[in-house]
């Protein structure tokens, strides 16, 4: 982007809430039914039939409105935003629009070790539409998402790039599974963002005309994205033309967006209030209820892992930024009681195995109990750092435990100082050239003379005892 222009960007992101049933209806809240099974005439909106509001739906908006700093409306109403859709039965969706239950929130993101604070507008409650399938020669519709409960999360547009866009994002997504109500999931449509994009001249106030992206499936989409549309409004402005206010579609195959429509704004969508549901109204008793039961959340915990276990700013960033890898790595500490060494084990060969089987957090492969078992093995000398990460493996691979592989396969560390001597005598005995080149300056390879030791042990003789011993050997 031109250092001529400033980007402003705001984000509204919507999260289906992990409800047993749809918002309005008794009708069940699943991913991947058959097309259509999930549906009554409630939330296919048949004429007379009336909406019930779930009151879990309520206390999930409401967890994540306390989350994010918002007030939480004592008053809140639901609204009919109209519009004409073939996968919007009803012809109109119930939301919230001038009276959302929770406003005027905010959150932290942290990008290269600075902070910064994003303003949220507002959460509010509504339904979610159908789902429309384009095939080769038709479209179908399948209505199973009708009624889904969604929260809908809009930002000030406090953005000022694609990058702090993305840790935005990330930071919902870490609040949301904290909170346990949204699985978080883009590709299958349980979280989805839509952005708004406008550029203006660095120093000018007032806000240029805005853009919106859509169709973006994932969080480095929506980066991509909005990089794209700074780049093509910059040389729209360059060349002295104006921006028009539209809808954008990103299209992440060929990393280019098109023109959808021109931009509605809250007029077109005709609100009014919605004549079948009774005002919604939040007591002081049942909010203060619900803010007892939040659980400890993504800030407190990356402290608390600073002050607690002495861990570096950004090993408690990547730990504390996903729940379940932080829940695993507390489990963990508790039985080995190395802060540091489980870290590092965590944040390599645990995310090495999640990253090649495509596994997430919620997928580890490993007990924390038998992750313990081996780096106490460890810690005590039983085995050398080497060995362990080959019992790692093998752990993973036959799922046995870290003594059975150890006792069968005989990797006991060689700690006998007798065995290493008569290792590294042999050794300097093999190599005169590079003892010679190591008497006359050559004193890096000493980690040649390492390697030949653990080479000759299978990596079992003990690191701190052998490195002592081949000192006094290579400078007698």
């Amino acid at each position: 982007m031109s250092v001529k222009y400033e980007s402003v960007i705001g984000l509204e992101v919507h999260a289906q809430l992990l409800t047993d049933t749809k918002i309005f209806c008794r009708c069940k809240n699943t991913y991947g039914a058959p097309p259509n099974s999930l549906t009554c005439p409630v939330c296919l909106g048949m004429p007379g039939t009336l909406p019930v509001l779930n009151k879990k739906v309520v206390e999930y908006a409401i967890k994540m409105g306390l989350a994010t700093g918002c007030s939480i409306a004592g008053f809140s109403r639901f609204a009919r935003k109209n519009y004409f859709y073939p996968d919007l039965p009803k012809g109109y969706q119930i939301s919230q629009y001038n009276e959302p239950l929770c406003y005027q929130g905010s959150l932290t993101i942290r990008i290269d070790e600075k902070e910064k604070s994003i303003g949220i507008t507002r959460i509010h409650l509504e339904e979610d539409a159908g789902k429309s399938i384009h095939g080769f020669d038709s479209t179908q519709v399948d209505f199973n998402r009708c009624g889904v409960p969604l929260i809908e999360i809009v930002s000030e547009a406090d953005i000022r790039s694609p990058e702090e866009a993305y840790a935005y994002l990330m930071k919902l997504k870490q609040l949301l599974e904290y909170l346990e109500i949204c699985d978080c999931n883009m590709e299958e449509g349980s979280l989805r963002c839509d952005a708004n994009i406008s550029l203006r001249l660095i120093g000018q106030e007032k806000f240029g005309t805005k853009t919106e992206m859509k169709n973006m499936n994932s969080f480095r989409g929506v980066e991509r994205a909005l990089k794209y549309e700074i780049e093509r409004q910059t040389r729209v402005l360059e060349e002295g033309k104006r921006i028009v206010q539209q809808t954008m579609l990103w299209d992440e195959v060929k990393g280019e967006a098109r023109p959808m429509r021109s931009k509605e704004e809250s007029h077109d969508y005709r609100y009014f209030p919605e004549p079948d549901l009774v005002p919604l109204e939040i007591s002081d008793e049942w909010r203060n209820f619900i803010q007892k039961s939040l659980p400890e959340l993504p800030d407190y915990k990356y402290h608390r892992f600073l002050n607690n276990y002495k861990l570096r700013s950004y090993d408690a960033g990547l730990l504390t930024g996903d729940r379940f890898l932080a829940d695993y790595f507390e489990r963990v500490v508790a039985i080995v009681n190395d802060p540091i060494m489980v870290s590092k084990w965590i944040l390599g060969e645990i995310l090495r195995i999640l990253s090649q089987n495509n596994l997430t957090s919620r997928q580890i492969p490993l007990a924390a109990e038998d992750l313990s078992e081996l780096l106490n093995l460890i810690k005590t000398g039983t085995i050398t750092a080497n060995i362990g990460k080959i019992v790692f493996d093998k752990m993973i691979t036959n799922r046995e435990s870290a003594k059975a592989i150890i006792e069968r396969e005989k990797l006991v560390a060689v700690s006998d100082d007798v065995e290493i001597e008569q290792i590294i005598k042999t050794i300097i005995a093999e190599n005169p050239n590079e003892v010679e080149r190591y008497h006359t300056g050559a004193k890096n390879l000493f980690g040649f003379f390492m390697g030949q030791v653990m080479k000759q042990t299978r990596g079992k003789a003990d690191p701190g005892i052998t490195s002592d011993l081949l000192r006094k050997a290579l400078d007698r």
